[in-house]
């Protein structure tokens, strides 16, 4: 019963991502809207209305008809420029910035629920426009009070077309997207560094512990530690976890080690805490944000765009994120309600994650005198930095410092800037 509650979760969790998920959930309120409008209208309940206030409703039934029609072939109108709009944002984000983004942009809520406005309207007025008749009898018989509901529903689809026109296009605009995956990520290691305790002890060594393979392949979209936890406190057990998340794990591969030998029930209850996707959102994973960001500072540098400009803003979000990751552990653990340490976290370290940002932009970006000397400026910042946990994080970055500096003596040609800028990591080694 548990596994299938978790499956349900997990799979509604990946549901939400979806570009469809809200359209199609407010479809169906729109549907239900139109059958439960059809059976209070049953009841004469706009012959009621109509009769303490006929200004509200439509007098005319080949008025009513009309005006439904026009909303109709509105809607589809606006519901067909509107996701054109999305494919072309789609399409730049991949074209000029990085593929990578795309699950971001396409798990924009507001977007999601703007379009889905459009769809419950346009049913909506489907189904009234069909329970419009022609009046039988002396008593006011229109369907006045569904036909006045149409209306408003139609003057807030419009609302929220011109709402949409303008979130488009600020968020097909590089500094919006860099912001927004900036935020995100600075968010998540927030809260990834307010979660951390002080003094922890060491881990026990997990060398003859008993390991769980994966039962399928994917990236790991998160980890529920949380259940994870309740399942080992059952046993009194312990758990270290062998893949990070983001990785790309194949079936029957390695990912969690017990100190216990629990009964294939019990292994499968655990493999059910890794939510696995074909898909990364940077709410899940702030790694990710890393690596948009480097992704988008070498396609800004490449010959096709050549947007320096943009590649320099990535560079100063990189600086930020960095300077806060330098406040985290490279050790991650989760306690159980006794603050006791119950599993242990694969983590990047933070040597790992600079290297790889380093790696990129080094070899991509090296004949580039200006973006070197803001990439020489970041790791000088990263040197200056008020808060750090680890004093080896500063070797860390000097290590990096002396890498970009090999790298800037075989690749700018031009004299006068290459002593410029050997000058520059001369003056932060001897600050350092």
């Amino acid at each position: 019963m548990k596994a299938t509650y978790k499956n349900i979760i997990k799979y509604l969790f990946r549901l939400e991502s979806k570009i469809a998920f809200y359209p199609t959930i407010l479809s169906l309120l729109g549907v239900c809207l139109g059958l439960t409008m059809y059976r209070i209208e049953g009841l004469n309940f706009s012959n009621y209305v109509y009769n303490n206030a006929p200004w509200l409703l439509i007098k005319s039934v080949d008025t009513a008809r009309t005006m439904l029609s026009t909303f109709i072939a509105g809607l589809i109108s606006i519901m067909v420029f509107s996701f054109s709009m999305v494919m072309i944002l789609l399409n730049q984000a991949t074209k000029n910035y990085s593929p990578r983004i795309l699950p971001g942009l396409i798990s924009n809520t507001r977007h999601q629920i703007i379009l889905g406005i459009y769809n419950s309207c346009l049913l909506y007025c489907i189904f009234t426009l069909i329970v419009v008749e022609e009046p039988s009898g002396g008593a006011y018989e229109i369907a006045g009070v569904s036909v006045l509901l149409a209306i408003l529903f139609m003057i807030f689809s419009l609302g929220a077309f011109i709402y949409f026109i303008h979130s488009i296009s600020q968020e097909i605009q590089i500094n919006n997207i860099m912001a927004t995956i900036h935020k995100k990520a600075m968010k998540r290691l927030s809260k990834l560094i307010d979660s951390e305790k002080d003094d922890v002890p060491d881990f026990p060594d997990s060398k003859d512990w008993h390991t769980i393979n994966s039962k399928t392949s994917g990236y790991i979209e998160d980890i529920r530690l949380k259940s994870m936890a309740e399942t080992l406190q059952e046993k009194n057990a312990k758990a270290e976890i062998l893949v990070r998340k983001g990785e790309y794990i194949f079936e029957n591969t390695p990912i969690v080690k017990v100190n216990e030998a629990f009964k294939d029930e019990s292994y499968d209850t655990i493999c059910d805490d890794f939510y696995f996707s074909k898909s990364e959102l940077v709410e899940d994973n702030y790694l990710l944000a890393f690596k948009q960001l480097t992704e988008i500072i070498l396609k800004a540098m490449s010959p096709s765009l050549n947007d320096p400009g943009t590649a320099i803003n990535a560079i100063d979000y990189l600086t930020e994120l960095l300077m806060l990751r330098m406040q985290k552990r490279d050790a991650d653990f989760y306690f159980d309600d006794t603050d006791t340490q119950i599993i242990s976290i694969n983590s990047v370290s933070f040597k790992e994650l600079l290297n790889n940002l380093m790696c990129s932009i080094r070899t991509y970006c090296k004949h580039d005198t200006i973006l070197m000397r803001k990439v020489i400026g970041m790791l000088d910042n990263l040197l200056q930095a008020p808060k750090i946990h680890d004093k080896a994080y500063r070797s860390t970055v000097i290590e990096e410092l002396n890498n970009l500096k090999d790298d800037i003596n075989s690749a700018v040609e031009n004299k006068s800037d290459l002593d410029a800028l050997n000058l520059k990591i001369k003056e932060i080694q001897k600050n350092a």
